[in-house]
Formats: structure tokens, sequence, C-alpha cells
């Protein structure tokens, strides 16, 4: 585990490579779960589409590149 801080941060961008500049990023968080079932908007029972963050939940940075299909094999 590394203790975040900016310059780890940093590093850890140059380390995979990634251009902070040009590329596109994505920032979420994981550990969350959304109330399914409509409830009274209590601690128990919140309303349908509450979101919970977990004591354990995170953060996800994830670089976004473009899909690109694959091309057929070009016969020679």
């Amino acid at each position: 585990m590394i203790p975040y801080t900016q310059e780890a941060l940093i590093e850890l961008q140059h380390q995979l490579g990634w251009d902070l500049r040009h590329d596109n990023f994505e920032v979420c968080v994981g550990g969350t779960q959304v109330y399914e079932i409509d409830g009274n908007d209590t601690k128990w029972s919140p309303l349908k589409s509450t979101r919970k963050y977990n004591k354990d939940a995170f953060i996800v940075i994830k670089r976004i590149e473009p899909t690109i299909s694959s091309l057929p094999k070009q016969n020679e």
C-alpha cells in the first residue's frame, strides 16, 4: 500500500504511462449500494434509489480509451 500524496499519485500515473494533459479519465466510487425497494425515508428503510457508501468504499481512477474493433485479416 502506498500512502496517498499528490506526488505518489503523479509518480504512479507516470509509471503507468498516462498523459495527464491529453488522456481522458473517469473517477468512480466503488463499495456502494443502491436501494431497490421503496421505503419510508428512514435509516432502516430509505427511499428507492438512495445510495449508501460502505465504510470500505474506494475510489477508482480509470483512463478511458476508445474501443477499437478488430479488423479482418487481409489476404496476401
